[in-house]
């Protein structure tokens, strides 16, 4: 009997290709020749799964999130048990933090899809572009929930702030990229941010 093909472990093999060579070259030099090269297959089977490289790339940006999403979970589980708000925030700002080869890719990435998207409606019209808003709800409600727990010093706006952090974390992952600081160093600026927004006498939770 021929063997079975994985529709979704193929397409998921065809994405991570498409993460690697793009993080080599750039995201705006990559074809679907050079994917499928990457991935070992035909060009046919690329065009196959994903018909044009508009639908690869988001494609390929939907997995980019899945694996954030993975990386934002491992950080929070390292904090223990019961991570407080504090440790649970620092885990969502400081996952996209270019600080190993994974995160340089996916924020590289990233940022190229968003750069793409200001001269491409097609590529602007995806549902990727509602993923900061996800990012942004998510870490208000966390900061929400700091606030009512009374972990946050007095007058602290949760949804403003936390768009700000988040302004803030891809800001300082961008200046990782370029080699004007260090992951650690990035890190330290969002402490000291986190230290004037959680009460001083919480800053471990």
């Amino acid at each position: 009997m021929p063997k079975r093909v994985d529709h979704t472990e193929r397409r998921t093999e065809i994405a991570e290709a498409l993460v690697r060579v793009a993080g080599r070259r750039g995201l705006h030099a990559v074809g679907m020749r050079d994917v499928a090269a990457e991935a070992g297959v035909s060009l046919r089977l690329v065009q196959y799964y994903f018909q044009t490289k508009e639908r690869l790339l988001l494609f390929g940006l939907e997995h980019l999130a899945q694996r954030f999403g993975e990386r934002v979970s491992a950080r929070v589980r390292a904090a223990g048990d019961s991570p407080g708000p504090r440790a649970m925030v620092e885990a969502l700002l400081t996952a996209a933090l270019p600080a190993d080869d994974e995160s340089r890719t996916f924020h590289h990435l990233y940022t190229s899809y968003a750069v793409l998207a200001v001269n491409d409606r097609a590529l602007a019209a995806q549902p990727f572009i509602k993923n900061p808003d996800a990012a942004e709800d998510a870490l208000t409600e966390l900061l929400r929930q700091a606030g009512e727990a009374a972990l946050l010093e007095p007058g602290v706006d949760a949804q403003l702030e936390a768009a700000g952090l988040l302004a803030m974390s891809a800001g300082l992952g961008t200046s990782i990229l370029v080699g004007q600081r260090t992951p650690d160093s990035a890190a330290a600026v969002l402490g000291h941010h986190l230290n004037r927004v959680f009460r001083t006498s919480d800053a471990a939770n």
